[in-house]
């Protein structure tokens, strides 16, 4: 399988770099290297108090969190392996808003960092819907690697194609 649509947006070096890793199969021994464990967020509750964290840290202003759940999701570059959703519903006489955060199924066992990136991601469109530049630097704010943990995202992406889920 061609892999070249999770890295289309990168520079043609990165381009290059990953497509040596893969073809070389060094990419889980790089991966293994840089990354030995996986996270320990298994439960429901575990993954919220974390995303929680995050949120009273960075968007203490931001409105309530109301659920963050692993759920199945499709891949990063199809539809996300994120989403945050937003309801409003009528509760007597009030208006009560819910925010929601989903993380795909894929992620419960991979590194702490790529997690965290996800968390972070999902947690800017509390503040920014778009992808735009203020959404980036936004995340960049809250996760300074943010970038370098996307590509690495990408990358495990490609082992989980590649049946290497070698955390489990």
């Amino acid at each position: 399988m061609d892999f070249k649509h999770y890295f289309q947006h990168y520079p043609e070096n990165i381009q290059q770099q990953v497509s040596q890793l893969i073809n070389s199969n060094q990419l889980a021994t790089y991966f293994k290297n840089k990354y030995p464990t996986p996270h320990q967020l298994r439960s429901q509750k575990q993954l919220f108090e974390y995303t929680n964290e995050f949120k009273q840290r960075y968007l203490k202003n931001a409105p309530k969190l109301s659920n963050v759940a692993y759920k199945k999701q499709k891949d990063l570059v199809k539809n996300a392996l994120g989403t945050h959703t937003f309801k409003s519903q009528q509760h007597g006489g009030k208006l009560k808003a819910k925010h929601e955060i989903a993380i795909a199924d894929q992620l419960k066992y991979a590194p702490e960092p790529l997690l965290r990136l996800l968390v972070v991601h999902e947690l800017a469109h509390f503040k920014e819907k778009d992808h735009n530049k203020a959404f980036y630097q936004l995340c960049c704010h809250m996760e300074p690697e943010y970038h370098q943990l996307e590509l690495d995202l990408r990358l495990f992406l490609v082992l989980q194609h590649q049946a290497m889920s070698f955390y489990e």
